[in-house]
């Protein structure tokens, strides 16, 4: 089983979260290993009168740090070692709430890139109707080009199928029209290349497709990428919110047979449900989690981490890049 790797010290709400996070994600199974100062750890888990192995690591990276400088001079940071472990294969893969510059770079510089791979990209599962689709790049790259559009058609794909089980993912390109034409000159040329890529290409998609079903995976450069997916959290937020004002309006009867129904629809519509996002590209599984991540999300991120891992998702990016 593989052993994944916690960047305890890292996100908005650590210790607290992170270790209570590990504690249900290892009694559901998962093999993890807390990254982060021993004292402040032990404490934390104490609380749960619970074991786990600890890795020392006395630094922590902060959220506005410059990630490659931060690197250099931390290297006993949290975030820094638990990449380290992936590296020496001491850990299978590595979870962190925090910086997610600085987990892009330890990921890219200590753990290192897949062979071909031009930029790793942050692949994001967002809950839509009829199965998840996988969206990327949701970050980490703001500007690309279009072979690396497919790169990331070809990852996506690859996520989809390992992650979700889905069977020969369609791939859309995020762009303003449906039609081949539309766009700038990076979706333009990235669509002819997809054309010719090896995946199931079902051309441009638009925002509003994310709720059709129309893709399992949806590819754009990490600036859109990244603001499709807030946007879209967002509007799903403003809908609960919508939801629970007019459900305060009804009889009491009324509202007691609608809150399981109506909780069922925001644990769909929570990114907690996932825990984080796949970084796609490097040689080993990094989950990426919201700053804000709670214990529920920590122990989804780790339980992912695990799977991603199991089923070897590296390796299997690795072979059909290079096929």
């Amino acid at each position: 089983m593989a052993r994944i790797a916690l960047d305890a010290m890292g996100g908005d709400n650590a210790p607290t979260e992170t270790v209570a996070g590990a504690v249900d994600a290892s009694r559901l199974g998962v093999d993890v290993v807390l990254v982060g100062h021993p004292d402040i750890l032990q404490s934390e888990l104490a609380k749960h009168d619970t074991r786990l192995p600890i890795v020392d690591a006395l630094e922590v990276i902060d959220m506005a740090a410059e990630p490659a400088r931060a690197l250099r001079e931390k290297p006993g940071a949290s975030i820094t070692v638990a990449a380290k472990l992936v590296a020496e294969k001491s850990a299978d893969g590595m979870v962190s709430a925090g910086s997610t510059g600085a987990a892009m770079a330890a990921a890219a510089i200590i753990i290192g890139r897949i062979k071909g791979v031009s930029r790793p990209s942050i692949a994001s599962i967002f809950p839509t109707p009829g199965s998840p689709t996988v969206v990327l790049d949701s970050g980490a790259n703001p500007e690309v080009k279009p072979d690396q559009i497919v790169q990331f058609a070809i990852m996506g794909s690859v996520a989809s199928e390992v992650l979700l089980g889905t069977e020969n993912p369609r791939v859309g390109l995020l762009s303003i029209g449906e039609e081949k034409g539309k766009g700038r000159d990076l979706e333009r040329a990235a669509y002819d290349l997809l054309e010719q890529a090896p995946i199931n290409f079902v051309g441009n998609v638009e925002g509003r497709d994310v709720a059709n079903d129309k893709a399992d995976v949806i590819v754009t450069d990490g600036f859109t990428g990244n603001i499709f997916l807030k946007t879209m959290e967002g509007a799903a937020l403003v809908v609960a919110r919508y939801a629970m004002e007019e459900l305060s309006k009804l009889d009491p009867e009324v509202q007691e047979a609608a809150i399981p129904a109506l909780y069922s629809v925001k644990k769909r519509l929570d990114y907690e449900t996932y825990g984080g996002a796949q970084l796609l590209g490097v040689n080993g599984v990094v989950v990426i989690s919201h700053g804000s991540s709670t214990r529920v999300a920590i122990a989804n991120a780790l339980a992912m981490a695990r799977d991603a891992a199991d089923r070897d998702l590296p390796g299997r990016l690795a072979r059909r890049l290079a096929s």
